[in-house]
């Protein structure tokens, strides 16, 4: 059976008088009760002084990374005008050589870059930014097809160019000119299908474009015949030679020495006969002089 009361003695230090405390059951154990709550209220209140002071901490870091966040968005956003601003000149040198070289304008409106760069504000999220910069990257890939475009168009001007013929093939003078005129072994008229151009056995014979060699034999008629392939149909004849100097294959740049000056196959004197034709149609070489 449990006891009604319990006796609590205090025993003070150096002194022989013992202090003695009759406490009833009921009120020990609402001492008790007492004890626990304020030991539970301390503990609370520890716990909850400790959190805030941690949350504080958190808190202070938090903002620190968001200054230092918003400080780089900043930056990222005075980064990405000054290129999108680039952006805008490279659209319009594009659109200017485009117009030159009379290239047909790219379907995509964000390709023609005349209006100038949108405006950013520095509160803009980083989805935001993220979003001009993806707008960004795809006007870039555009602009890349563009200008590989244009450097094909150019490269391929350049190759026509060259592919072009120019100029005389030998120095000499001009003794029969492209057209009608009276044949000097027949004495009828007959049509001539280029230029015939005098000079001593010997003299330099020159490519007047870039290709490459598909004849130099002897063919009846021309003599010593070189036959140069230019590209875009261009093919220039160097008949009546006294010598070779390519072989068939031979790639050729205009200027250099292709044959020499002779008086082979069908013909009255030194000279050498010079033809154009483009898609095999004799074409006036005074047009390409």
């Amino acid at each position: 059976m449990a006891a009604k009361k319990y006796t609590l003695l205090i025993i003070p230090e150096g002194s022989h008088r013992v202090r003695r405390f009759a406490l009833p059951r009921k009120s020990l154990i609402h001492l008790l009760i007492v004890c626990a709550l304020v030991v539970s209220g301390l503990f609370a209140m520890t716990t909850d002084y400790i959190l805030t002071n941690l949350d504080q901490a958190e808190l202070v870091r938090l903002r620190e990374v968001n200054q230092r966040q918003r400080s780089d968005l900043q930056r990222l956003v005075a980064g990405l005008e000054g290129l999108q601003k680039e952006m805008t000149l490279i659209s319009q040198n594009d659109a200017k050589v485009r117009v030159m070289a009379q290239l047909t304008r790219p379907d995509t409106d964000t390709l023609a870059g005349v209006g100038g760069p949108p405006e950013i504000d520095n509160s803009d999220s980083f989805s935001e930014v993220q979003n001009r910069i993806d707008e960004m990257r795809r006007d870039i890939d555009m602009r890349r097809e563009s200008q590989e475009e244009i450097q094909g168009f150019l490269n391929d001007q350049r190759s026509m160019l060259s592919a072009v013929p120019e100029g005389m093939p030998a120095k000499g003078w001009l003794t029969s000119s492209f057209g009608m005129r009276t044949s000097p072994f027949t004495g009828k008229q007959k049509f001539h299908e280029g230029y015939d151009i005098a000079a001593r056995t010997g003299t330099p014979v020159y490519a007047t474009a870039d290709g490459v060699v598909s004849k130099a034999e002897i063919v009846p008629g021309y003599g010593k015949l070189v036959v140069i392939d230019h590209g875009y149909g261009y093919r220039t004849y160097y008949g009546h030679n006294s010598k070779f100097y390519v072989h068939t294959g031979d790639r050729i740049k205009r200027g250099d020495m292709i044959a020499a000056v002779g008086n082979t196959g069908r013909s009255t004197g030194s000279h050498v006969h010079y033809e154009v034709r483009r898609n095999d149609v004799p074409l006036n070489p005074k047009n390409f002089l």
